[in-house]
């Protein structure tokens, strides 16, 4: 608790490594990366499949880099290695395992709490990302199925009869994933995949002509129950099926009761910042996908944590 910090990152997906890199590279020490699972960049590592595409132009945005780091197209797994590359210069020191808790002002800058513990820096940037909290339906899951019941593809095998819940790029680049070995639904409550980009409507469209995921559009589900060791999907029209395997891709959620316990205000389900992210809440800035309409630009991420850089050296 005597160690002051200059800086305190929460999260380290694109954004939070690249507030403490352009934080490095404008003269800034003494920081320190606070990340809750065991590496860096937990979202992509674990909802983003094997060698999907990561684009500098996330769904068609057009984004111009602004800070030191070069980004470019390529796959998770590149993507992985070129922030392990970024790591690699121990700018900053990086705890894993590390679960924020919440964040108080203080006289000096503000306390960090952590499990057990808790530190104290100047300023603290929290870059945590929706996907951190996937949304979950409304409807009730038996504990009885729970575990035949996920949010990514970990626990998905062969042989099963599975469908894949959501209409947006993560649900068709899974139900395209897994169609391969097994038999694959896709349910979506509307009627066409206008949310995903370009090539996965391509990819779905392919897939469904060709006889290997059959699309369920206009369908709402609204129970699930347990039969017979699997899964049975109750739809709105009162029809039934049975499945081994639900995975839901639907999105995820601000993480809204640690930003309020936190004193961060929030409008419109999104934390409230002005144009250099900083909250209403002096020293204390949000950055990344929690700041975004719908998550997912990493070339938005980085740009955000150099305006943070800049904000915070030229204060």
């Amino acid at each position: 608790m005597e160690h002051l910090y200059q800086l305190a990152i929460i999260g380290a997906g694109p954004a939070g490594i690249a507030t403490a890199i352009e934080s490095y590279a404008l003269g800034m020490r003494d920081i320190v990366l606070l990340e809750k699972d065991e590496n860096h960049n937990a979202t992509i590592r674990k909802f983003y499949k094997d060698n999907k595409r990561v684009d500098v132009d996330w769904k068609g945005q057009k984004i111009e880099l602004d800070g030191t780091i070069y980004f470019v197209d390529g796959t998770k797994e590149t993507t992985l290695d070129f922030f392990d590359q970024l790591l690699d210069n121990e700018v900053m020191e990086l705890r894993t395992h590390t679960e924020v808790q919440k964040i108080v002002k203080t006289d000096e800058g503000f306390e960090v709490f952590i499990a057990g513990s808790s530190l104290r820096a100047k300023y603290v940037v929290v870059t945590i990302g929706r996907m951190g909290k996937p949304n979950k339906p409304d409807y009730k899951i038996p504990p009885s199925i729970k575990n035949q019941v996920h949010y990514t593809l970990d626990a998905c095998g062969s042989g099963e009869k599975i469908m894949v819940v959501g209409g947006g790029d993560s649900a068709i680049e899974y139900a395209v994933e897994l169609c391969d070995r097994n038999e694959v639904a896709i349910c979506y409550r509307r009627g066409t995949f206008r949310r995903a980009n370009p090539t996965n409507q391509a990819d779905i469209d392919r897939v469904v002509s060709d006889g290997l995921v059959r699309a369920m559009l206009n369908t709402e589900i609204v129970e699930l129950e347990s039969e017979g060791g699997q899964v049975k999907v109750i739809f709105g029209d009162g029809e039934s099926e049975l499945f081994d395997r639900l995975v839901y891709a639907i999105g995820g959620t601000t993480p809204s009761g640690f930003l309020q316990s936190s004193g961060i205000r929030e409008e419109d389900g999104k934390p409230v910042h002005n144009e250099d992210y900083e909250t209403n809440v002096e020293g204390l800035f949000v950055a990344g996908d929690i700041t975004q309409e719908s998550g997912g630009s990493i070339a938005l991420g980085l740009n955000h944590g150099f305006a943070i850089a800049n904000h915070i050296m030229n204060k």
